[in-house]
């Protein structure tokens, strides 16, 4: 018997039009989109934030396990993407696209479900870890997954992933999301 397809999310299809029809290409995969999911629902009364929303898909996923008191920040620097990000959600007032730079999210925290998908995952990590409530959930995409400890990309050692798994203020793992991508997950220690 065929394995059923998963349904996806009728916000998600949407995003996923918006960034066909606007040429994006670098959505969130529905892997990492499914882990999303879990992380809102986890949180249902929760603060949850996204950097890099791209044209929604991640937000999308994110709102899909959205708790009816929660509330969902997302940013995006360029301002097509955001508006064309903010028409998928303009009915929700639990959601709020702003458009800039990530570093906007910061007047909302502390969070707990941290998306970092954009700003901030790169150039500010200590900043990203400071985001987080306690037991706050920080999910970091587009990992290649390494066999080696510590890590490797591309012939050294991954400075950026090391800093998240091995973070004081975490607990964090590495969890396969295809045969080619990986995604860190933490939870901030109480």
């Amino acid at each position: 018997m065929a394995m059923e397809e998963r349904a996806v999310p009728s916000r998600v299809v949407t995003a996923e039009r918006v960034a066909s029809e606007a040429g994006f290409k670098k959505s969130c995969i529905p892997e990492v989109g499914r882990l999303l999911k879990l992380a809102a629902a986890a949180k249902p009364d929760g603060v949850v934030a996204e950097s890099g929303t791209g044209s929604g898909v991640g937000t999308a996923w994110l709102h899909s396990g959205l708790g009816a008191d929660a509330r969902l920040f997302t940013v995006e620097r360029d301002e097509e993407l955001a508006r064309r990000a903010a028409g998928i959600f303009a009915d929700d007032k639990r959601v709020s696209v702003l458009t800039g730079d990530w570093q906007l999210l910061q007047q909302h925290a502390p969070f707990d479900v941290f998306f970092c998908d954009g700003g901030g995952k790169r150039d500010d990590p200590q900043r990203v870890v400071e985001q987080l409530a306690p037991g706050g959930l920080l999910i970091l995409g587009d990992f290649t997954p390494s066999p080696h400890w510590p890590p490797r990309f591309e012939g050294q050692v991954d400075e950026l992933r090391m800093f998240y798994l091995t973070h004081p203020d975490l607990d964090a793992t590495e969890i396969l999301t295809t045969p080619v991508s990986s995604v860190v997950i933490g939870a901030r220690r109480l």
